[in-house]
């Protein structure tokens, strides 16, 4: 987006702006990888840590 707007001296009105980030979040929305366990996001959402894709149960506490 930098280089577009350096070439179009800005990024116009609010509207072309909003169209811009729009078009911009479209095409990164093809390179996403998809949820491929719905079931954990619950987990995530809730500070739920992981390791390697398995749950962490307690976080490993290091002694100084």
């Amino acid at each position: 987006m930098k280089l577009r707007t350096k070439v179009t001296r800005g990024a116009g009105s609010a509207v072309a702006a909003l169209a811009m980030v729009f078009k911009l979040a479209e095409s990164a929305q093809a390179r996403w990888r998809a949820i491929t366990a719905p079931h954990l996001v619950a987990l995530v959402r809730n500070g739920a840590r992981f390791k390697n894709g398995h749950l962490v149960e307690r976080p490993e506490t290091t002694a100084a």
